[in-house]
């Protein structure tokens, strides 16, 4: 058992009584509430709380009357947004630079983790971006709604959003791939680069809020059990006390702001905007103000999807395992030097020597 996976200081010698952590650690051969099983655990609870939320918002948005219509008046109110309308005219080669962007973006979490020459991190960061766009197919797919007649020229809907998944999960990549002091700004820089795709998806009417919503959750989901497999595998280790917080603020200090604008605005306007009428005509000041709420909720939840997973991993690193100790000098040379596999400590085996 590594030195990092001793027990906590102060616990009771007897096993938790939480289910499945004693058979786990008898076959793993890891000290029940050791490290790697509080990271697993911690892990496992965000990725059902994504799939949770995702339900709920697949319930709320898609299967309902109210949802469907919040959501349609908010695909619809991007043309009564004037600040929306004058962007995408003056500027038609934003939908060329987000799709550049999401190449790009491609490129760097992969060249980042090949120069470093973290190989299997790197196909796991991947596979993770790949496995997110899986599901985000199969839920665009096979995922039921209710067939409504498409009268006002709207996309059919496209949830969850595949561009949001694929930029938000290259922000989650980056987070098995960049160094440990290096890891909040990167996820923190890109989840704001993720959140600015999904509202031009939004502002394009590419989709609907709950889209972009979904998009999050799924990734969230996807990455955290990639880290929970990870932590049941022993991968983990206790990072540094000091590092990443500090230099991570000018990032997460944006991201949190986000997060709790968007949020709570989106919020506040919610209220209003549901209580659309069944039918048109509607007024363009409501289809508006349902734009804004839209751009608002969705760019509150990408934001915090990020700041969950910079939470989740606070203080963890998941670079390896640390160098192993060895002992040098004419002491130890002159006993024989070991080969490169062995680990050698303190006190060698030595059966012609004793400790009396």
């Amino acid at each position: 058992m590594a030195s990092y996976d001793r027990p906590r200081a102060g616990g009771s010698p007897r096993p938790p009584a939480t289910k499945g952590t004693w058979w786990y650690a008898a076959v793993a051969g890891e000290a029940a509430g050791s490290f790697s099983a509080r990271v697993r655990t911690r892990t496992r609870r965000g990725c059902l709380g994504a799939v949770l939320l995702l339900t709920v918002v697949y319930a709320g948005l898609v299967l309902t009357a109210t949802g469907r219509r919040w959501g349609d008046a908010a695909m619809t109110g991007r043309r009564a947004d004037a600040v929306a309308v004058t962007l995408l005219r003056e500027h038609p080669s934003l939908t060329g630079l987000t799709t550049l962007s999401l190449v790009l973006g491609c490129v760097l979490l992969l060249a980042t983790g090949l120069i470093r020459r973290r190989y299997a991190l790197t196909g796991l960061a991947a596979g993770g971006v790949v496995t997110a766009l899986a599901v985000t197919g199969l839920l665009q797919r096979y995922a039921p709604r209710p067939r409504a007649a498409d009268t006002a020229g709207l996309l059919s809907s496209g949830f969850p959003s595949a561009q949001t998944t694929l930029a938000l999960g290259v922000a989650f990549g980056l987070a098995l791939v960049v160094p440990y002091r290096l890891r909040s700004v990167a996820v923190g820089a890109a989840t704001l680069w993720a959140a600015a795709v999904g509202a031009h998806t939004l502002a394009a009417g590419q989709h609907r809020p709950g889209d972009v919503i979904a998009a999050a959750l799924v990734v969230l989901a996807v990455f955290c059990g990639l880290l929970a497999l990870l932590a049941r595998k022993g991968k983990v280790r206790p990072g540094a006390r000091r590092g990443p917080a500090a230099p991570g603020l000018p990032v997460t200090v944006p991201l949190a702001l986000l997060a709790a604008a968007g949020l709570g605005a989106g919020l506040w306007l919610l209220g209003d905007t549901l209580a659309l009428p069944a039918t048109a005509p509607y007024d363009p000041a409501e289809l508006r103000l349902a734009h804004r709420c839209g751009q608002a909720l969705a760019a509150g939840v990408v934001a915090a999807t990020g700041l969950v997973l910079i939470g989740l991993l606070r203080r963890v690193d998941i670079e390896g395992a640390p160098t192993p100790y060895r002992l040098g000098g004419p002491f130890v040379e002159a006993a024989g030097v070991p080969a490169d596999a062995e680990v050698v400590g303190p006190f060698t085996e030595d059966l012609d020597h004793e400790i009396s």
